[in-house]
């Protein structure tokens, strides 16, 4: 029986975790005003860049940039607790998320071509 209770209490403690896992995102996303530093057209992009395949435009990445990582970070979490996204995989999102950065990262970082 002592499993039978360990087992009620893990399930209680991972609730709790993803609970304030959420809270936490929130909060990341309150305090660092996360949903007014980019326009809808861009979060849509990015949105469909990371749980959809489609590229992101330029001008968008360097919003994504401007966004910062720790917005993206928080508003891509937040997004997976939605029922909606519940069939997908968090692992491969959280994948696709870091590689929608990286490429956006390296795309403003890139030397633009002279004239």
């Amino acid at each position: 029986m002592p499993f039978k209770n360990y087992n009620g209490k893990l399930v209680l403690f991972l609730t709790c975790g993803a609970i304030n896992a959420t809270k936490e995102n929130d909060q990341i996303i309150k305090e660092n005003t996360c949903e007014t530093k980019m326009g809808f057209a861009c979060v849509l992009e990015a949105f469909t860049s990371t749980f959809k395949t489609r590229s992101i435009s330029n001008k968008c990445c360097g919003e994504l940039i401007v966004l910062g990582k720790v917005c993206h970070s928080a508003l891509v979490k937040r997004t997976l607790k939605n029922p909606l996204f519940k069939d997908l995989s968090p692992a491969r999102i959280i994948e696709k998320s870091i590689q929608t950065w990286n490429n956006c990262l390296a795309l403003i970082d890139s030397p633009s071509p002279s004239a």
